[in-house]
Formats: C-alpha cells, sequence, structure tokens
C-alpha cells in the first residue's frame, strides 16, 4: 500500500536541507541515543552505512565515537546527503543500491517511518549486511504527535464540519517487533522511548516540523489548503486541551528502536525445547507447583 508520496517526502526534506540547522534538536537527540546503543556492542565496524542521513549527524557521531572505519552516507534528498558530505549518495530506503553482504553496520535515525514498504526495506537492509552484521534504528512511533493530531480533529470538526488526516499513522511497538522477526534478524529487540518537547504554541510546533522536513506526506492528504479559522481553532484546540500551568504546550515524541543482527554462523541460538539439565526452581531456591 502506498500510504506516502515519496516524492512529497523527497521535497519536504530538500527544502528543509537549506535550515536544518536551526530545526534539528530532535534528530540530534535521536542520534545521541543511537550513537549510546552502538557503543553499548563490544565490536567495532570497518564499513558503516548511515541509511537516511539528514546531514550526516549520526555519522560524525560515530566517527567521534571511534567505534566505525570507513562509512556511507545515504538519503532520499540529493540536498541532504551533499550535507553529510564524504562518501555519500543519494538512495531510496524502498530501493537500496547495495550489493550483499556489503557493510558490517548500518544505522538508521528517524528515517524509516516515511517507508511505505517497511517489511520489504528491513529485507534489504539485512541482506546489505554482512553475516553477523548489526543493524540499529530509531522511528517516530505511533503515539508521536498524538496532541497535535487530536487538536487538528477537533478544529476541522468545528469549523468544516469534516476532518481529515494531518498527522501521519506511525508504527507502534508490537508491530515494529513482528516486522524484525519476519525480516529474518537474529537476536531481535524493540524498545521504545518518549520525548516531550513543549513549545509557546502550535504554530512554533509546526515551523519545527517543516523546518525538519517532517510536514504531512500521506498520499491520501488533504490537497486545498486549510481554512483560516481552522488554523486559529486548531491554536486554540490544542492549548484548551493540552495547555500546561506556565501558558506552553507539549509535544510528543515516541521512538521506537529497532535492532538486530544478520544470521551467521557463531551466533548464540537456543537450545532444543525439553533439553534441559536443570530446574529453574533449583536454580531460584524455591518450590515448584505443579498445577
Amino acid at each position: 500500500m502506498l500510504v506516502f508520496d515519496r516524492g512529497s517526502v523527497a521535497r519536504h526534506r530538500a527544502r528543509a536541507a537549506r535550515d536544518l540547522a536551526r530545526h534539528d534538536f530532535l534528530f540530534a537527540e535521536i542520534a545521541e541515543r543511537l550513537v549510546d546503543r552502538v557503543e553499548d556492542v563490544n565490536r567495532t565496524f570497518a564499513l558503516a552505512l548511515d541509511l537516511g542521513c539528514h546531514d550526516g549527524g549520526l555519522g560524525r557521531r560515530l566517527r567521534a565515537a571511534g567505534r566505525i572505519g570507513d562509512l556511507v552516507s545515504a538519503d532520499l534528498a540529493p540536498a541532504m546527503a551533499r550535507l553529510a558530505g564524504g562518501k555519500a549518495l543519494a538512495a531510496d530506503e524502498e530501493w537500496l543500491p547495495f550489493a550483499d553482504h556489503a557493510f558490517d553496520l548500518i544505522v538508521s535515525s528517524a528515517s524509516l517511518h516515511w517507508v511505505n514498504d517497511l517489511p520489504g526495506t528491513l529485507i534489504q537492509i539485512r541482506d546489505a549486511l554482512k553475516p553477523d552484521g548489526f543493524f540499529v534504528a530509531s522511528m517516530i512511533g505511533g503515539g508521536t504527535l498524538t496532541e497535535l493530531r487530536q487538536a487538528f480533529l477537533a478544529a476541522e470538526a468545528r469549523i468544516e464540519g469534516a476532518a481529515s488526516l494531518h498527522v501521519s499513522p506511525f508504527v507502534d511497538l508490537r508491530d515494529a517487533a513482528g516486522l524484525m522477526q519476519r525480516a529474518g534478524f537474529a537476536m531481535p529487540v524493540v524498545d521504545l522511548e518518549t520525548i516531550t518537547v513543549t513549545y509557546g504554541d502550535a504554530f512554533a510546533l509546526m515551523r519545527d516540523l517543516r523546518g525538519m522536513g517532517e510536514q504531512n506526506a500521506l498520499a491520501a492528504r488533504r490537497r486545498r489548503p486549510l481554512q483560516r479559522e481552522t488554523i486559529l481553532a486548531l491554536a486554540e484546540e490544542y492549548r484548551d486541551r493540552f495547555g500546561l500551568d506556565d501558558g506552553r504546550i507539549p509535544a510528543t515524541f515516541e521512538i521506537v528502536t529497532l535492532s538486530g543482527w544478520a544470521p551467521g554462523p557463531d551466533q548464540p541460538v537456543p537450545k532444543r525445547r525439553g533439553s534441559a539439565t536443570h530446574r529453574l526452581a533449583d536454580a531460584l531456591g524455591t518450590d515448584e507447583i505443579t498445577p
């Protein structure tokens, strides 16, 4: 299914590349957390791929951490790839132009949530990893911008008598775990973190979303501009429903992080069911109760 208009995603990113440094705080925070995940692995990686690299912030942090050798950066928007510098190219996450078993490490920060065929992309990523290669990615999760979503629906219904989608659907934790298993990753781990940012008003939030290239790119999005009255009602609904005591408004970002390994011959595997030689109750020092 074509949920997202990939051409719009590319255009949004190209425009955001002009002034990304003023709006990249969320990307920077996610990148810092991803580097921590890579540093948790007691290994160095000779060749890494930063998929959906934006301006290369994640790649620069990985180099500074000293955990990678060479780095390839790829982004859907050529303007973003140019900002990353080094060995950079424009590439579509849905059609990876890399040979099988090319990379020791693939990382992706705040990019894969715009992919239509996420299962297919994850399979391509697994194939592009060398045996026992590591993959870790953070993407925007299902509860992101729940405040903006609710305010939009209420404002449009009140002013125009109907509502349309303005905030994209994002993957949730359970779906992400299933996708990693379906893609064939070994030892997959999926977890969720929440980042809450406060703004002076809804207009400041929407300026940041545009500045990051994260505005609405749904294929079935509303094409005609919003009425001025609807936009004003949006800001009012947002403040009335979610306003804080200090007069600011919160914006919730859920970050789903996926990690896993390309299958390799030396990886640990679970033993055959029923092959245990010791009782768990003995190890825990408890009595086993049989129903």
